[in-house]
């Protein structure tokens, strides 16, 4: 597989779930981007906004193994990792796997789990690998987590703690559809649910092979002091208590990256940093509790906007078309 080839298969992704999204190009174009980031997604909103066919209709898109786990208060550790069972015809121990040993799993919402289970998730999501009695496991390539949560203020839910939601690359709200789009919902799901008449577009291997040349896409040294610069400006933000990590500024350039390999270009561009900036640094953050912003819009993300408002942005890099490198 070439560039060409990976943006190719991302095109195929993108019209294939089109097929049952309606809408949402923004919201699928930050998730194909996660994926092609190898890094994890977190879809938070409402109950009903479509976020679980979303998961699904990408899960269906690719050709490698899925599961979907739903997240409950009374689930354990032990149901997403396996166990070692006493097999008393051999004598030995053996181990079953549990659904963490998958291509794409669907962690249904998340925060309904306890932090003990959240917290099992940390080492699959950072490693991709998997501690048991004593033995890790590595997981199959690509091992991609996309999670979905309703509002912690619902009743039932656990919130993420800071460790976890610092796992997941990017963290995207779905949204109301607009009247429009409303209509075609109806319309589209009326008769029939088009999911299951999907089939998969891509393969596994071709995703694995896609995010390691998503991970080759190039960077401009200036582009790479922007992204910096934006981590350091969140963290003396006086309205923050904890800014962005170094970990945080890592998963703003594989956003990046991700987001030119969707808009065909092996480069990446301030736009794409700037696209990216609120799904991936917005859930990084703790504020003090004294701050407030307008209505309709969330703390973390104002604070964001205010930062990619003050700092600097460099030239941006010049290519022409794939194949062509700016900067």
């Amino acid at each position: 597989m070439n560039m060409q080839d990976a943006m190719n298969a991302a095109d195929r992704l993108r019209q294939n779930i089109g097929k049952v999204v309606v809408g949402k190009e923004e919201v699928v174009e930050l998730l194909l981007a996660g994926l092609f980031g190898n890094g994890h997604v977190l879809l938070e909103d409402v109950p009903g906004t479509g976020k679980t066919l979303l998961a699904k209709a990408l899960s269906v898109s690719l050709g490698g193994a899925f599961r979907r786990v739903q997240f409950t208060p009374d689930l354990l550790p032990s149901d997403l990792s396996g166990i070692s069972f006493y097999n008393q015809k051999t004598g030995e121990f053996e181990f079953r796997a549990g659904p963490l040993f998958t291509h794409v799993l669907l962690a249904d919402e998340i925060n309904r789990a306890t932090p003990r289970t959240q917290s099992s998730l940390l080492e699959c999501m950072e490693e991709r690998q998997v501690t048991i009695d004593g033995m890790t496991r590595k997981l199959e390539s690509p091992f991609f987590v996309m999670a979905t949560q309703n509002p912690v203020d619902n009743q039932g839910t656990f919130p993420l703690p800071e460790a976890q939601l610092d796992r997941f690359l990017m963290r995207i709200s779905m949204g109301y559809p607009s009247l429009e789009e409303g209509v075609d919902i109806l319309l589209r799901f009326r008769e029939r649910n088009p999911l299951e008449e999907l089939a998969p577009v891509v393969t596994a291997a071709e995703i694995a092979e896609a995010q390691r040349l998503t991970a080759e896409i190039h960077v401009s040294r200036d582009l790479l002091a922007y992204i910096v610069r934006l981590a350091e400006a969140t963290r003396r933000n006086p309205g923050v208590r904890l800014g962005a990590s170094p970990r945080a500024a890592m998963a703003l350039l594989r956003a990046a990256q991700g987001l030119a390999l969707l808009r065909g270009r092996d480069f990446v561009t301030p736009d794409d940093i700037k696209l990216v900036a609120i799904p991936v640094l917005a859930h990084r953050l703790l504020l003090h509790h004294a701050l407030h912003v307008g209505v309709g819009e969330a703390p973390e993300s104002a604070v964001i906007r205010q930062v990619l408002g003050e700092v600097e942005v460099p030239a941006e890099a010049t290519g022409a078309g794939t194949g062509k490198r700016g900067g």
